[in-house]
């Protein structure tokens, strides 16, 4: 048996190149810790761990993708890596859903949010004026991404979808989008396959000045005040899951390209 590990890690320092770290004494370093997707090497930062806290809502308030981690970003947005985190979790929410049993009144809804939730803007994101959240958000061309209503669905969600309304639920979408990009959402949600809802809940002109997580609170407590019970809640950003009558269960989505508090 010894004689079986010790080639084993002599096989490991044969093959490691510069980039490999390997056991030291009481120390266990990863392989290429410092390579990110397609072993693009990350200076001065760990963009995985960046990530991490992105996702776990340890960091907040940033304002764009650290530009070393452009590269990263773009390589787990554009890889199956993004692709099986959102399977997952469109998974967990099924079979969550499938648990329940629903009261046949029509009031039992799951809260849907649209960017990054049920529509994908990575071929916005992908543009070189926007490198994946890399530069500075510009709303003027981001509306005219919408305006286009091209955004194709987030892996997993339509699954999720479907499965909800065959269950008998009711579709709420709640979105940060204002009023005037309605018609374009629409059509941009039932070109992909979301063909009916409840309710689309857009940003109107009562909701001028408030965060996204006051406005998304206060939508969910009318909904709840109409008698409305939210089973479910679904969104990539933790403003979307977090705040007043959240639902009775959240579900959050990855999400890195930006933070919206």
């Amino acid at each position: 048996m010894r004689l079986v590990v010790f080639f084993f890690l002599a096989t490991i320092v044969a093959t490691c190149n510069a980039d490999c770290h390997i056991f030291q004494e009481g120390q266990i370093y990863l392989l290429r810790p410092r390579a990110g997707a397609a072993g693009h090497r990350l200076e001065g930062l760990d963009c995985l761990s960046w990530r991490l806290a992105v996702e776990t809502n340890n960091l907040q308030s940033w304002r764009t993708v650290p530009m070393s981690c452009e590269n990263y970003i773009g390589h787990y947005m554009l890889g199956k890596q993004y692709r099986h985190d959102c399977e997952l979790v469109a998974d967990a929410a099924i079979k969550y859903a499938k648990s329940l049993k629903l009261a046949g009144d029509g009031k039992d809804i799951w809260i849907f949010d649209i960017d990054e939730t049920t529509l994908s803007n990575i071929p916005y994101y992908a543009r070189s004026d926007v490198l994946f959240g890399a530069l500075p958000y510009n709303s003027t061309r981001f509306n005219e991404w919408v305006a286009e209503a091209k955004a194709p669905a987030v892996p997993g969600a339509l699954r999720l979808y479907g499965t909800l309304l065959s269950l008998g639920f009711k579709v709420v979408f709640l979105t940060g989008s204002r009023e005037h990009v309605r018609e374009a959402r629409m059509a941009n949600l039932k070109a992909v396959g979301y063909h009916t809802w409840e309710k689309l809940i857009l940003k109107g002109d009562a909701d001028k000045g408030l965060t996204a997580l006051a406005y998304k609170s206060k939508r969910r407590t009318e909904l709840v005040n109409a008698g409305y019970r939210i089973l479910g809640n679904s969104g990539d950003q933790w403003s979307d899951i977090l705040g007043d009558n959240n639902g009775n269960r959240t579900f959050k989505v990855p999400d890195p390209m930006y933070y919206i508090g």
